[in-house]
């Protein structure tokens, strides 16, 4: 596990090398805030990371509900049972294993490792909307990745942990485009229009700091985020506009 901070912001990085998940600790006057929980084993580099800063993990929130983000969260629940679970209202029906789509939601399938039914024991403690606050942090709905994804901006030194909503491994991208040399976020993307929608508006918080699900910390990242935003906007155009052709099949 590779730890770097910036700011209030702790990375920590499960397989840096090869296919890096962060999960992150955000540091309170007096606690901690977990945001996504990596994968399973995750767990004892998240409670040795949270020992070395000094200070007990009160939150835990989640991102969205993919494997790769809530991995650990059983065991973190488990060790920390006074810790208070957060996740968007629309994502805790995915926490669940219900990927059914609500009627005004593009119907494109979901996509990525979503757990089955009864899967994950753990229940949250408090549904998230857009706008609700936890300790020091804003959260943001950011749909595109997943129906319930959010973002989470801390409104002290405007660090945004983004989850999946974009990536820098590989390359910066909105969630849905495609950078050949770490493909998966984009494979794993419920809808690209939705994600492009929801990056734009992160844009528009003008963060200090971004820090995303898989790839490194980046610092100002003002100028990388609007290259992104163009990228899939060709990209996204582009994929709209090619021919369809009818097959020769009846």
């Amino acid at each position: 596990m590779r730890i770097l901070r910036e700011q209030t912001v702790y990375q920590l990085t499960f397989l840096p090398r090869f296919f890096p998940v962060n999960a992150y600790l955000v540091e309170e006057e007096d606690s901690l805030t977990v945001i996504d929980a990596g994968l399973p084993y995750s767990v004892k580099g998240i409670l040795a990371a949270a020992r070395r800063i000094g200070k007990p993990i009160a939150r835990i929130v989640l991102t969205h509900a993919h494997g790769d983000h809530i991995g650990a969260l059983d065991a973190l629940k488990q060790a920390l049972p006074e810790a208070r679970v957060f996740i968007s209202e629309r994502d805790a029906r995915l926490l669940g294993g219900d990927v059914s789509l609500d009627e005004n939601e593009p119907s494109t399938p979901i996509r990525g490792g979503v757990p089955k039914p009864g899967a994950v024991r753990t229940k949250p403690d408090v549904l998230l909307r857009d706008g609700d606050r936890v300790g020091s942090l804003l959260a943001v709905a950011t749909p595109g990745h997943t129906p319930g994804s959010m973002s989470f901006l801390d409104t002290r030194n405007r660090a945004l942990i983004a989850g999946d909503a974009m990536q820098t491994r590989g390359g910066v991208a909105v969630s849905g485009q495609v950078k050949p040399w770490f493909p998966f976020p984009a494979m794993a993307t419920w809808n690209k229009q939705a994600a492009l929608d929801s990056v734009r508006k992160l844009k528009e918080l003008r963060p200090s700091l971004l820090a995303v699900g898989h790839g490194r910390m980046l610092k100002n990242p003002a100028q990388a985020i609007e290259r992104a935003i163009a990228e899939a906007e060709r990209h996204f155009t582009e994929k709209r506009s090619e021919p369809t052709h009818a097959s020769n099949r009846s």
